[in-house]
């Protein structure tokens, strides 16, 4: 970098820090020092096409979060962190008399072979060679193996989520390569498929968003960011409260750091942090939210 290069940048997070309203020392150098950092950020997954549930963000566990699900050094910070993640999701129960099983496309349980986009495709797959339905006796012998008082009308349990679009998935664990033939039969051959269902319906609650994205900055920190000596020694070395959340952390993927933005220090750490690349969740899952359901 050139002599010019960072004037020009110093020039711009001093600018930076002012709008902010971090005029002390303390506060300017974290916000500096957190803004050079080159850390391995990466963008949040985009919202998926699977039949998989658990291909998706499990943003549900929000909702019944353990209290011992965040870390971090004071016990108040991570008590209201959780107060306010705990008011991000929320979800309906409805019990409806009649629900057509061809409006189905997806497995709530961990699908065993994941990344199909449709039942169809998953039928015609190699996971389903066996199952094969050629009659209206083939589909209800096949569809009462993984609904076994399928003909009785016991009702089906599924779920939704704002997050994923459409898509309803079904909650059974049991002979998914029958259930996804059975429907991807009953499309082809547009036959109405009629039970009960006790239905799920979860969403991201704007109004819970916005109360976290006030109160907090939640920025997705990549894995290698907790052994890294200059971030932490930002974060510990200066005694900046947070919370740290790796409940809905699959491998590889970053986990959130929740900083409060009443507090100045974590406020500079935070926008700092946000200048170098890291993620912000709550404009994320708002982009999630903003799909045709």
């Amino acid at each position: 970098m050139s002599l010019s290069e960072s004037s020009t940048l110093s020039s711009r997070l001093a600018a930076l820090a002012q709008r902010m309203g971090l005029l002390g020392r303390s506060s300017r150098q974290i916000f500096a020092r957190a803004s050079a950092l080159r850390l391995p950020f990466k963008p949040l997954p985009a919202a998926v096409e699977s039949i998989g549930w658990h291909d998706g963000p499990q943003l549900q566990l929000l909702l019944n979060l353990p209290r011992g699900a965040l870390s971090g050094p004071v016990q108040e910070d991570k008590a209201q962190a959780h107060c306010a993640l705990t008011q991000v999701v929320e979800a309906q129960m409805q019990q409806l008399q009649s629900f057509d099983l061809r409006l189905i496309d997806g497995f709530a349980y961990p699908c065993p072979a994941p990344g199909y986009v449709s039942f169809e495709d998953y039928a015609a797959s190699e996971h389903c060679k066996q199952v094969r339905i050629i009659s209206y006796k083939d589909f209800v012998k096949t569809i009462g193996l993984a609904l076994p008082r399928f003909l009785a009308g016991e009702p089906i349990e599924l779920r939704q989520a704002n997050w994923r679009g459409s898509r309803t998935f079904w909650s059974g664990d049991v002979q998914g390569e029958a259930f996804a033939g059975a429907i991807a039969y009953a499309r082809r051959r547009e036959l109405e498929v009629l039970l009960p269902a006790n239905l799920v319906r979860y969403r991201l609650n704007e109004a819970g968003l916005d109360n976290l994205q006030k109160r907090y900055h939640v920025l997705a920190m990549p894995e290698a960011a907790w052994s890294d000596p200059s971030f932490m020694g930002l974060l510990l070395d200066n005694g900046i409260p947070y919370a740290r959340l790796s409940l809905l952390k699959k491998a590889g993927t970053p986990e959130f750091l929740l900083l409060p933005k009443e507090h100045q220090e974590a406020t500079a750490l935070g926008e700092g942090l946000r200048l170098a690349g890291a993620p912000d969740v709550p404009s994320h899952l708002r982009q999630l939210a903003v799909q045709p359901t």
